[in-house]
């Protein structure tokens, strides 16, 4: 889907994107063989044109930056699956919600391969490194809650393409909070996890401060099945946000 986006190009909206789409065109590469085709302004041409080569190049160098300032946060899954082998899924817990009052307690972040946990006052401020090993993050309500967070706590720490899966979930019809959607897609959890909600995160973090170490196992394990389910969903769901981008230009 990345590789038939325009809206990223300057001066090129939604409308011209769907116009392009509307002629069967399907990739930058079909774009340049078959531009004529499309009815637009000459000086929209001219940034078509240059727009698409200049992505083509910096897709071919996988120069994710170029693609994570440009494309608006709500459409970068576009691009999952072009840098699919340099993500990693986040999730934090916390001692609260607010960002000014509360703290970081655990940063969990899986690759596809292994999960590693950044716990405060063990190993938490590693978490940046192991981070800038990827090019592409996901998260679940990641833009308005552990970005921010992270960010906060580790100023700096972002140039990466983000998708917060929350945003393309919902267009697909999930609409709630994690565990709900992965209830609709049948995933399970652990005996040991199940049920336990970010309210009981904060708990378990609480008797862990007063010297249960089993509760921070606990957390662990709940942590590490957030960000394990986050790479099953978007593997799940993927091609059904490509087609109902499609649906929806058919409709205009």
């Amino acid at each position: 889907m990345l590789k038939n986006t325009y809206i990223h190009i300057p001066n090129i909206g939604a409308s011209t994107e769907r116009k392009i789409w509307s002629c069967g065109i399907r990739s930058w590469e079909e774009y340049l063989k078959n531009h004529n085709m499309i009815k637009l302004p000459r000086a929209k041409r001219r940034l078509l044109h240059s727009g698409v080569e200049e992505s083509i190049e910096q897709l071919s160098s996988g120069n994710h930056i170029f693609f994570a300032k440009r494309i608006p946060a709500n459409l970068q899954w576009r691009a999952y699956r072009h840098f699919y082998e340099k993500t990693a899924y986040v999730d934090i817990e916390t001692t609260g919600l607010s960002l000014q009052n509360n703290k970081i307690t655990m940063i969990g972040i899986y690759n596809g391969k292994e999960t590693k946990t950044y716990i405060r006052g063990i190993n938490l401020e590693e978490a940046p490194f192991e981070l800038g090993k990827y090019k592409q993050l996901i998260t679940f309500n990641g833009a308005r809650f552990d970005l921010p967070f992270i960010e906060h706590e580790f100023n700096g720490t972002f140039n990466h393409i983000h998708i917060d899966l929350m945003y393309p979930l919902k267009k697909i019809g999930y609409s709630g909070g994690l565990k709900k959607i992965e209830v609709s897609l049948g995933l399970k959890r652990s005996d040991e996890t199940t049920g336990i909600s970010g309210l009981d995160a904060v708990r378990l973090w609480n008797r862990y401060e007063r010297g249960n170490s089993e509760a921070l196992e606990t957390l662990i394990k709940y942590n590490t099945e957030d960000v394990v389910n986050l790479e099953k969903i978007i593997q799940m769901t993927h091609s059904r946000m490509i087609e109902q981008e499609l649906k929806d230009c058919k409709r205009i």
